[in-house]
């Protein structure tokens, strides 16, 4: 039985390492950037929720967009920090432009999981179309 418990405890280490190198949160993102790190942050909604409201800086690239719209990002080869978002926890946009963002040749693509709506729950800087 400890044998057992070993192999499930180094199993769900890795599971949780794994699961904190692609994802983050809307807090640990505002901590970086007051930090100072260089992530870019890209919105992956659509035009009417990006003209609601959006993180201030982000950048905006619909997910289904996002192979047409490459060039609008640094290079793979600069491998920048990207942090893709959508609207909150019942979107999966942001997981299918992560994933979109990998095959392009993206290593450092980070899902922010709460998305825009955690963003703002949080009391943390939108910016509008208004």
């Amino acid at each position: 039985m400890l044998c057992g418990m070993i192999e499930a405890s180094d199993s769900l280490a890795a599971f949780f390492a794994a699961k904190l190198r692609h994802e983050t949160d809307p807090s640990d993102v505002a901590a970086a950037r007051a930090a100072g790190e260089r992530l870019v942050l890209v919105d992956v909604r659509d035009a009417v929720a990006w003209e609601q409201g959006h993180i201030p800086g982000a950048r905006h690239l619909p997910a289904d967009q996002i192979p047409g719209r490459l060039g609008e990002l640094p290079p793979p080869e600069e491998d920048p920090d990207l942090v893709v978002y959508c609207w909150g926890p019942g979107c999966n946009g942001s997981t299918k432009a992560a994933l979109a963002l990998t095959r392009a040749g993206y290593r450092s693509v980070r899902e922010m999981i709460g998305g825009f709506e955690y963003w703002a729950r949080e009391g943390l800087a939108i910016e509008s179309a208004a």
